[in-house]
């Protein structure tokens, strides 16, 4: 008698079969989905590639939370409200002198530097400070006629007219000449009485600052226009920011804003606006606006960086939303308005003018309805994803659930 031994179902043969169904399955999910899919439409503008969901108002579906799932997740309310609305203008911008507080100290004739007496950048002078003494023939000669000058004057005392006016004449010529060379209306007036020519003159400071800029040394021969000091006056300073293109026509000359530096945290400052540069960036799209700053304490330093907010004019009765209650995806922008049943429904809107807390609604909303003020991108992925969810589970050929597992092959030998 012949013994007849049925094959074992090897592992080999398991995974090959798993495999079969399997293939099966994604085949049939193919061919439903290309059955069902209608003709595509060509938008005529292309899908925006934005961080948040690409599904629009209309196809979104409505949200239901419980009050605890509210909590949880963190989403509040907030009413839609017809209020007063001042819209601010933020940028960064930078400490730099005051232009017109700025003076370039030069000599008016050639010479050599005798004595230096600021002799380091940064130092303070103050106005009528001695700077360096200067011996230049110039005014040695410029001197003598001084001097001679005024002996004449006292020769021809007792003589005409003509004679004592033409002495007077070249007296006052003497003088003229130099104060036009900047030698102090005192030193002349000691060189006229005690009619001696000194070797040096004294250049002192016609303005009061800080030295930015020295250029001079003792010893050095300098040129009439040599530029030897750079001073500035640092108690008023401008800070300069850039303001984006949309946001030039609510600036204005006088207006006020408000400043706060990185290096001096908590001290806030307040200022005017200048001037607004008449022209504007291309590269950046942006208009430079100069703001003058009061720095009596001298705190603020040319170079720090500034946070400055310009204040805005105040409109009233403006349809306002919190900032945070609209979501943007960059073509539109979406906010989720709870229902009378307490659905949370996406609807698009268009928004207008902004400051740090609010938003101007132009189109979408009514006063008094309720909107999602936080956590409006977690509600706005939930619906999403039910949206997602319930289109694939109306296709046809979509069943979901897991395929009947094959029975065991069973042997009529040994196991």
């Amino acid at each position: 008698m012949t013994t007849i031994f049925r094959a074992r179902p090897t592992r080999t043969f398991k995974f090959a079969r798993g495999a079969m169904y399997a293939s099966v399955l994604l085949a049939a999910v193919a061919v439903a989905y290309l059955a069902t899919r209608g003709p595509t439409e060509v938008s005529a503008t292309p899908p925006a590639k934005t961080t948040a969901t690409a599904v629009t108002a209309d196809s979104a579906r409505p949200v239901s939370l419980t009050p605890e799932e509210a909590r949880r997740i963190g989403v509040t309310f907030a009413p839609v409200t017809l209020a007063p609305l001042a819209r601010d203008v933020r940028t960064v911008g930078q400490v730099t002198f005051d232009e017109t507080r700025v003076r370039t100290i030069a000599l008016k004739v050639d010479g050599w530097v005798e004595q230096l007496f600021v002799n380091a950048t940064g130092q303070y002078v103050a106005q009528g400070q001695p700077l360096l003494r200067i011996y230049s023939p110039m005014l040695v000669s410029a001197e003598e006629e001084l001097v001679l000058a005024k002996r004449l004057q006292a020769d021809v005392s007792g003589a005409s007219d003509d004679a004592r006016r033409s002495a007077t004449d070249l007296l006052v010529s003497a003088r003229r000449r130099l104060a036009y060379w900047d030698v102090p209306q005192s030193e002349i007036a000691q060189i006229e009485r005690s009619s001696v020519v000194v070797k040096t003159l004294t250049l002192r400071a016609p303005a009061g600052g800080y030295v930015l800029e020295k250029k001079v040394f003792p010893g050095q021969k300098i040129m009439a226009g040599d530029a030897l000091f750079k001073v500035a006056d640092l108690g008023t300073v401008w800070v300069e920011g850039e303001v984006f293109e949309q946001e030039i026509a609510t600036l204005h000359v006088g207006q006020t804003v408000h400043a706060d530096f990185q290096g001096l945290p908590g001290d806030h400052r307040m200022g005017q606006i200048s001037y607004v540069y008449p022209t504007l960036s291309s590269a950046t799209r942006t208009v430079r606006v100069r703001v003058v700053m009061p720095n009596r304490d001298l705190r603020l330093k040319p170079g720090m960086y500034a946070t400055i907010r310009i204040a805005g004019v105040e409109r009233a009765n403006i349809l306002t939303v919190p900032r945070s209650a609209v979501l943007s995806t960059g073509q539109r922008s979406l906010v989720f308005v709870r229902d009378a049943s307490g659905a949370l429904v996406a609807r698009e809107v268009s928004v207008g003018a902004s400051n740090d807390d609010r938003v101007e609604i132009l189109r979408g909303l009514t006063a008094g309805e309720t909107v999602v003020a936080s956590a409006t991108f977690l509600v706005d992925a939930e619906s999403s994803l039910r949206t997602a969810l319930g289109g694939m589970g109306n296709m046809p050929g979509m069943d979901m659930t897991t395929p009947p597992q094959p029975l065991p092959m069973k042997s009529g030998g040994r196991e």
